[in-house]
């Protein structure tokens, strides 16, 4: 656990309540017991067994829930995880966000929960596998499964020798935080930037690069945003309307207009990556607008109506990339 949460906090995710296998131990006699006392569950051949006679794609698929032995296994334990969820953490929605190779096992669980008449909606989210450049799953060299906390660490390397080459006049605090949040960023979008159902091939140069639908790319115009402020040595104006006359500034509002739409479709069948390429449409939509449009230079009405318009892209930039767990540097 301790070395867990080096990469959770690397990654900046936190939990409210961690409950490891053991937590549920005392629970598991009295799991078997109710599911027997149902009629649930039966012995059969000194097991305790679940079997699904009316459901014909589990018809040959019995459970076991206590072996011949008396042992319990991972299904006795997954049983009592619901238990737990819904009766005493009163969760009314179960979301397990486990391996492909684990639907037959969840299929069974969700099914005897729901002849126990629980109705808490329960979904098991399942995704796909990253492969190594040679197209077969991630490796060492030794042909050890590659540790998440190596990856990340690695992934912060790289950025730190980018960001020496590209700014190097960057203070030592500053180049390691924005080093962080460049690599962390990069490998959380290229996973969620993805169909999560689809295998896709792990590559440093493509992650990390400023051009494509990467995070550094998305970072990269929120970036050039905060710098447009800086440089104008002012905060964005406050305006009742927007005046837009150039084609690139009237493509990047309409793209704006779009985010209240895009968030909520993440929910329907779990995909971030809806979110992911919404952003990168967002962000070539604000380079497109920042090569055809000057902002700081132009008249106004246009000048303020086009510093407003940069403060509503930031802030849907970094909005959108909070939501999938990536920070937006303020330099790069």
């Amino acid at each position: 656990m301790q070395d867990f949460e080096h990469v959770y906090e690397l990654i900046d995710i936190h939990y409210d309540i961690q409950c490891g296998e053991s937590f549920y131990h005392d629970r598991l006699p009295g799991v078997v017991e109710r599911l027997l006392k149902a009629g649930i569950a039966e012995i059969s051949e000194g097991a305790v067994v679940v079997f699904f006679r009316d459901v014909p794609e589990l018809a040959d698929k019995p459970l076991i829930i206590r072996k011949r032995d008396g042992g319990f296994n991972y299904a006795t334990t997954d049983l009592a995880t619901i238990d737990y969820r819904i009766k005493e953490l009163k969760a009314d929605v179960v979301w397990y966000v486990v391996g492909g190779p684990q639907i037959l096992h969840f299929k069974q669980i969700f099914n005897i929960a729901r002849r126990e008449r629980y109705t808490a909606d329960l979904r098991h989210i399942t995704f796909g596998s990253i492969l190594g450049e040679d197209r077969k799953l991630m490796k060492t060299r030794s042909g050890e499964n590659v540790p998440l906390r190596d990856l990340l660490e690695e992934a912060c390397k790289r950025a730190r020798k980018i960001i020496e080459e590209k700014n190097p006049d960057l203070s030592n605090d500053e180049k390691t935080d924005i080093a962080r949040k460049i690599g962390i960023g990069a490998v959380k979008y290229a996973d969620l930037s993805q169909y999560r159902m689809t295998d896709y091939v792990f590559s440093w140069d493509k992650m990390l690069s400023l051009q494509g639908n990467t995070a550094p790319y998305l970072q990269n115009a929120y970036v050039r945003i905060r710098s447009i402020f800086r440089k104008g040595g002012e905060s964005a104006p406050e305006m009742d309307k927007l005046v837009l006359a150039d084609s690139a500034e009237i493509n990047l509002a309409k793209r704006l207009c779009q985010f209240a739409e895009t968030v909520p479709q993440v929910l329907n069948d779990f995909r971030p990556n809806i979110l992911a390429n919404y952003l990168f449409e967002v962000a070539n939509s604000f380079h497109s607008f920042y090569e055809a449009c000057p902002v700081l230079k132009s008249q106004e009405p246009a000048r303020a109506s086009r510093l407003a318009l940069c403060e509503l892209t930031g802030r849907v930039l970094q909005k959108g990339l909070e939501l999938m767990g990536i920070r937006a540097p303020e330099k790069m």
